[in-house]
């Protein structure tokens, strides 16, 4: 995940913070959800992140992380 903050050119200029959320998010979402299916399939980015938005959301609670996705995640 680090090396996804280092290397998005939005995220290398991010807060630390923000930039290990985004990156977490973007794991989970890459790692764990149908979501690159949806965009192969020709969803676009935005329909394709809240297909999978509640299902991000219930992993990162069940991985105990307290704070919350939100849209612009």
């Amino acid at each position: 995940m680090v090396d996804h903050a280092v290397d998005s050119p939005g995220l290398n200029v991010a807060f630390p913070e923000t930039a290990a959320w985004l990156s977490l998010v973007a794991y989970v979402r890459h790692t764990f959800t149908d979501y690159d299916e949806l965009l192969r399939e020709g969803y676009d980015r935005d329909s394709a992140r809240f297909f999978v938005g509640s299902e991000i959301a219930a992993i990162l609670d069940s991985w105990g992380v307290q704070r919350r996705l939100t849209s612009e995640d």
